[in-house]
């Protein structure tokens, strides 16, 4: 029979002096003290709906919509299973498979509450994610302080980067991300510190169960067993000293029991049931079996060397690490413009902001940095919240992203420095004392950044009027081409595929940038229909690289393929869907960023052109002399715009001004023939663009912002202020 030793008294020498862990706070108190936290971390997050709620741009079906594009991919995947919905997007049965938990948990709380789908999205974040007060004080009660834990998970639970991340309406499987991580991480710990059967099954449930919930963080998962597998066999083999009350017994069970159930567990190379059988048997054998030490010792052996090399875990952690690095062009084959470049969340980021969003503050994070150390010196299975940290310091290179994970951990510490420092004054009150207003002073930074952070819905009332209108207009079989940031939104309330979206933005970027930028509309029609009826018939594989061979033996060259769209007579696949061109003013301010995508000789990497497209605003008028906010000057006049030192010739100078029909009416003003620029005024929005003259002919200026088009090429089916739908007639 196996033998589990369970300990209940522990001390833990540290130098010459010994620190007893003996927790005195009953179950109930214990209970209540989650209670109060778990409730403080959700009223804050309120903040943000008494903030919105009487605004009627951001309500839509009663309810206020969500504040993140990524929620609008899980919220399809849902609204999918509810209405019974016949889906040829091949992503949405993507994010049913890959991110069930998510799913399945939205479309039960919608099916079996009164609760609707556009409820349970905007409140599903806050009620789970505070949830991580709970794993926050049990880890703390390991310890011996339930009480550290309650004030390090008021702390943890709405700090800058997790709130961020979890708050009301930032419906994402973030939520569960770092409420999972820090889950396993305790119970890890408790295995570490209790060495008991159930510390294993209750982490090796939460393993079996996690990519079902978040499969991108598994490579912190790996790393956080890699080192309780090192401090186990460190303590075990008596370079970690731990003193238990009467005599110290070693406990090889607790060691390699612990390596063998929880390798195959991480074993996530293997189908869910054939792990779960191969647990249960491992887990009989080991309960009923009397297997010699040696025969584990090799058991355990094999199975950590099959977990680290055969699972790919070390595939799994470099390719994470080399993605989130990687910027500029693709190297092999033709050189697409890689997407992290231009995600903020991906991009390097100062010391400054890592501090800010782990902790609230600079000093913040040096203290939370200061009490991790001491907590490991004094409680050294703390070590294995290494990854925690260290993930949240890669931010300085890897993003914004990255900062969460390192937030609870971070709390917990700070908290242990000021529990430290409080000990050493004598009066009890007076430490109590201290810990809660130094605690208050950590609150403050990031509740004051959660008072200030109004961050608006992803759109707003009469953006989803349009996608609705298009929605009625729209067959589910249909394609809605736009860019990426707006590819899960029209999902959801226009029930039209997309070619590229939050998470297939790669390669075929270059299309959709392509038929944005192109002066010739039968470049951007004919691009529009090869490009659907192609990803249909290849089984929605990358259209680009089908299109253009990429990285085969008889790969195209792209230049040619395009001179050959902008022909009328070019030879077009069967039409067997429509297809709608979304143009929204939303891209007005990112449309140089997607003409980044667009603008290259993908046989070189290199731009073809210097685009330029500078929205602002007039900040003074004096004879004509308009001033512009960016500094660039317009002598309306003589048609000249005044860059830095640089005078340009003005081709265009346009005025347009939307009719209550919704069309738009222009009034046009040339000036020279040969001008290298054009200005747009777009009266209805009080907003100027500056722009190259091949821009100004662009798909996007001229279909949008001028409402011009090629009516035998386009039908103009959506127009509204804020976004213009266009119907493909090939």
């Amino acid at each position: 029979m196996m033998c589990w030793e369970k300990n209940t008294l522990i001390y833990l020498k540290v130098g010459s002096k010994e620190e007893m862990i003996k927790e005195t706070i009953s179950n109930t108190t214990l209970f209540g003290l989650m209670l109060i936290a778990y409730v403080f971390s959700f009223a804050i997050r309120l903040i943000w709906v008494f903030q919105f709620q009487d605004n009627p741009n951001f309500i839509w079906g009663g309810q206020l919509m969500i504040n993140t594009n990524d929620g609008y991919y899980f919220a399809s995947a849902a609204k999918s299973l509810l209405e019974n919905l016949t889906i040829e997007n091949n992503q949405i049965h993507s994010a049913i498979r890959t991110y069930p938990g998510i799913v399945y948990i939205t479309y039960f709380v919608s099916k079996f509450t009164p609760l609707s789908l556009n409820t349970v999205i905007l409140y599903m974040p806050a009620v789970i994610s505070s949830l991580i007060v709970v794993p926050m004080i049990l880890t703390a009660r390991l310890m011996g302080h339930s009480l550290l834990g309650f004030f390090a998970a008021l702390i943890g639970s709405i700090a800058w980067s997790y709130y961020n991340r979890t708050m009301v309406g930032y419906y994402d499987s973030d939520m569960f991300a770092v409420l999972f991580q820090f889950t396993i991480f305790y119970l890890f710990l408790h295995i570490a510190y209790k060495k008991d059967l159930t510390s294993i099954l209750f982490a090796s449930f939460f393993i079996l169960i996690y990519p079902y919930f978040y499969p991108q963080g598994l490579s912190i998962i790996f790393a956080m067993f890699l080192l309780l597998v090192v401090y186990l066999t460190l303590e075990y083999i008596g370079v970690i000293k731990i003193k238990e009350t009467g005599e110290f017994k070693k406990n090889a069970f607790s060691l390699y029991g612990s390596v063998i159930l929880l390798s195959i567990a991480l074993m996530f190379s293997l189908p869910l049931i054939v792990r779960v059988t191969l647990f249960a048997i491992a887990l009989a054998i080991l309960l009923r079996t009397k297997i010699k030490k040696k025969q584990l010792i090799y058991i355990s052996i094999t199975l950590f060397i099959g977990l680290l090399f055969f699972n790919n875990m070390f595939e799994l952690i470099f390719s994470k690490i080399s993605f989130y690095l990687n910027r500029g062009v693709q190297a092999e084959g033709l050189h697409f413009y890689q997407v992290s470049q231009t995600i903020r969340e991906a991009g390097a980021i100062p010391l400054s902001t890592v501090a800010n969003r782990i902790s609230g503050s600079g000093v913040g994070l040096f203290l939370s940095l200061i009490g991790y150390i001491i907590l490991v010196v004094r409680h050294k299975p703390f070590i294995i919240a290494l990854p925690l940290i260290g993930i949240g310091i890669f931010a300085l290179w890897g993003g914004l992203r990255f900062t969460v994970y390192a937030v609870p951990v971070a709390a917990l510490s700070v908290v242990y420095l000021f529990w430290v420092l409080g000990n050493l004054l004598k009066d009890k009150r007076l430490k109590y004392a201290f810990v809660v207003v130094a605690t208050v002073a950590m609150l403050y930074p990031n509740i004051t950044h959660i008072i200030g952070y109004k961050v608006p819905t992803v759109l707003n009332k009469i953006e989803v009027q349009d996608l609705e209108a298009l929605k009625k207009t729209a067959d589910p079989r249909d394609y809605t081409l736009g860019w990426w940031d707006y590819g899960y939104p029209i999902w959801y309330y226009s029930d039209t595929n997309t070619l590229i979206d939050g998470g297939k933005h790669h390669n075929d970027n270059f299309i959709i940038s392509k038929i944005m930028q192109t002066p010739s509309q039968e470049l951007a029609a004919n691009l529009s229909r090869l490009a659907v009826e192609t990803y249909v018939d290849f089984n929605y594989s990358t259209v680009a690289n089908t299109l253009f061979k990429n990285e085969q033996e008889d790969q195209l060259d792209p230049n040619l393929l395009l001179a050959e769209l902008e022909s009328s007579s070019y030879a077009l696949p069967e039409k067997t869907r429509d297809i709608f061109l979304y143009l929204p003013y939303r891209m007005l301010n990112i449309f140089p960023t997607v003409a980044v995508f667009g603008n290259l000789d993908l046989t070189t990497g290199k731009a073809e052109r210097k685009i330029a497209f500078y929205p602002t605003s007039a900040t003074g008028n004096k004879d004509g002399v308009l001033t512009f906010r960016n500094g660039i000057v317009f002598d309306a006049k003589k048609g000249i715009i005044k860059l830095g030192q640089n005078e340009i010739s003005v081709k265009h100078f346009i005025v347009t001004e939307l009719t209550k029909e919704g069309q738009t009416k222009l009034q046009s003003q040339l000036y020279h023939a040969d001008g290298k620029y054009a200005v747009v005024y777009m009266k209805s929005y009080g907003q100027f663009i500056v722009m190259d003259a091949q821009t100004f002919n662009s798909t996007y200026v001229q279909m949008f912002m001028l409402g011009k088009y090629d009516k035998d090429l386009f039908e103009l089916v959506v127009s509204s202020p804020y976004s213009k739908i266009y119907k493909l007639k090939k």
